[in-house]
């Protein structure tokens, strides 16, 4: 793979709170060494050297007291968004959150008032749903259209007269936008996205866009920051942005959160304080800067992992299997799986997968009804791990389901 970086080796999270191992030896306590989670998203891999080595030197200089952002991160930040997205954001805009799920919270209590309707487009990142309800605002689940490409595969697009519809029901404050969209892949078009911005304006919608996904792209797909499309656009925008999706940090707890309309963005602030919401890890601070200053290189190869990752899952399935499908992704490094063909309810299918198969996913159904029959697998893993897990699952499914086995 990478002379320059090691993306082959697992280091064990066994013991070591891990919310996936955990999760995994919960359901089995005895497991083979080779056998590693492919569910929640964070990385089965190393973190980019240069990011371990200079937390290293700050660590050795550093007084890890209260905290702030400082000159370089916001450089750093500001510097990353032009750079890699064309989104040109001024330090004022910048807010910093423990994660871009708590900013979602904030900015749902924030721009829509108890009762009041938050519309997104499902089956989604199941955080989006509890934000909304645990708050008391109405979920309005717009579901994408499902159809299906030349390989039989899943695919979805918006449904823009129903959500034409719901947006102009005065009762609607805001969109939730996941883009990319996790659990299914989708770089949102230009196209579609203009047309989203188009239907918000005209009926006075906040959109919260959860970009956090936005970095990992895949070769001849293009994200585009929601916000930069036009001024009104960045006028009704709260971007949820952090590099911990990108560079393995999520256990480091930082996200920037851009909004440029000062209105919008006292509001956040005020709900921000209401819940105490502060970034004081200095640590925190120093891996962003880090990620954004050092492991440019490092992230373009893991892209390229995760393509090769993700093509291998699409033609063992292609080459292997009968009506069970692995379509490719656009974005993101979880793919959608899709094992409807075999007729079992949710938790028989996450029995099968967990006892038979002795492979841990996320469950579809946890991304809403439409996600039922399916699984997202984590593609950020060694491809060698990858492999064995496939090899497992067709070794159980030729002896409990031969007919779907070639």
């Amino acid at each position: 793979m990478s002379k320059k970086y090691d993306f082959e080796t697992i280091l064990s999270r066994k013991g070591q709170g891990s919310y996936k191992w955990e999760q995994m030896y919960e359901v089995l306590s005895e497991l083979e060494d080779d056998i590693v989670p492919f569910s929640v998203a964070d990385m089965e891999l190393k973190i980019a050297p240069e990011i371990t080595e200079g937390m290293k030197k700050y660590i050795d200089e550093a007084v890890l007291g209260y905290s702030g952002t400082y000159p370089k991160y916001y450089e750093a930040v500001i510097g990353w968004m032009e750079r890699r997205h064309g989104f040109k954001v001024e330090k004022d805009w910048i807010l910093c959150t423990p994660g871009v799920v708590s900013a979602i919270y904030v900015a749902i209590k924030a721009f829509a008032k108890e009762n009041e309707g938050v519309i997104t487009f499902t089956p989604v990142y199941f955080p989006f749903y509890s934000s909304i309800t645990s708050n008391n605002r109405k979920l309005v689940d717009c579901g994408l259209v499902e159809s299906k490409n030349e390989n039989g595969e899943a695919k979805y697009s918006i449904d823009f007269d129903k959500f034409e519809k719901f947006a102009r029901d005065e009762n609607n404050k805001v969109l939730l936008l996941c883009s990319p969209h996790n659990p299914l892949g989708i770089v949102w078009s230009r196209e579609d996205l203009e047309k989203i911005g188009k239907i918000a304006v005209e009926n006075d919608l906040i959109v919260i866009s959860d970009e956090i996904h936005f970095d990992i792209v895949m070769a001849g797909h293009k994200h585009t920051v929601f916000q930069i499309l036009s001024e009104k656009f960045a006028e009704i925008t709260i971007t949820c942005t952090a590099p911990t999706k990108s560079f393995n940090l999520a256990g480091a707890g930082i996200s920037n959160i851009i909004i440029k309309n000062e209105k919008l963005r006292k509001k956040f602030k005020t709900e921000m304080e209401k819940m105490s919401m502060h970034v004081f890890a200095t640590l925190s601070y120093k891996a962003c800067e880090l990620a954004y200053t050092e492991a440019e290189e490092w992230l373009d190869e893991f892209l390229l992992l995760v393509d090769k990752n993700q093509k291998l899952v699409n033609k063992f399935f292609e080459e292997k299997f009968i009506n069970l499908k692995a379509p490719l992704i656009e974005g993101t490094y979880l793919q959608w799986l899709d094992f409807r063909a075999l007729g079992l309810k949710n938790k028989e299918l996450k029995e099968f997968m967990n006892k038979k198969a002795k492979i841990f996913f996320s469950e579809g159904y946890t991304f809403g009804k439409a996600g039922d029959g399916f699984e997202r697998v984590n593609l950020a893993v060694p491809m060698k791990y990858l492999e064995k897990m496939l090899e497992r699952l067709y070794e159980v499914l030729k002896v409990e389901f031969p007919q779907f086995c070639k």
